[in-house]
């Protein structure tokens, strides 16, 4: 797989690969697509020092998916800890390709200056959680029902793992 840093040409594949996820209602609180646009501010948030986007792709450039590092709470006293996001290509799920995104991203998290990795995951989204706990995240942060989607509220596990030098 290759790692490569997002340019702004990359947004609307980004844009597409997010999207695909919302009628699930497994994977963001998002309940509609969002636009180019909207994702636009998101985008311009991340920085390839610190709090890299990443396009993963294989070998024959074929998109994969993308992961991305963010900062959380927005105060500087958390700049070592970040939220991890990972999403992958309809075409390429199911593949084992999330256990080796989430094993790269943790294996690249100190040297980004992050030492405290989380994942903001809905409760009923198993193949999620099973992922992240079994790359060593434990469940630091249980809301009940904090999201009403489609008239149904969901919960969301906050999973975090603490990142040791390598």
């Amino acid at each position: 797989m290759i790692f490569r840093n997002a340019t702004i040409h990359d947004l609307p594949l980004i844009t597409d690969i997010y999207n695909s996820t919302i009628e699930s209602r497994m994977v963001t609180a998002d309940t509609e697509p969002v636009t180019v646009l909207e994702k636009q501010e998101w985008f311009l948030k991340h920085n390839e020092h610190t709090r890299p986007l990443w396009m993963i792709e294989d070998e024959e450039k074929n998109c994969i998916g993308w992961a991305s590092y963010q900062s959380f709470y927005g105060r500087p006293a958390y700049n070592g800890t970040a939220e991890l996001s990972i999403y992958i290509h309809e075409s390429m799920r199911g593949k084992g390709y999330g256990k080796k995104i989430l094993k790269h991203c943790i294996e690249n998290a100190h040297a980004l200056g992050i030492d405290t990795l989380l994942g903001f995951i809905f409760a009923h989204n198993e193949p999620s959680m099973k992922l992240f706990t079994a790359a060593g995240f434990e469940e630091w942060a249980y809301l009940p029902e904090v999201a009403l989607i489609d008239g149904k509220k969901y919960s969301l596990k906050i999973l975090g793992r603490k990142i040791s030098e390598n």
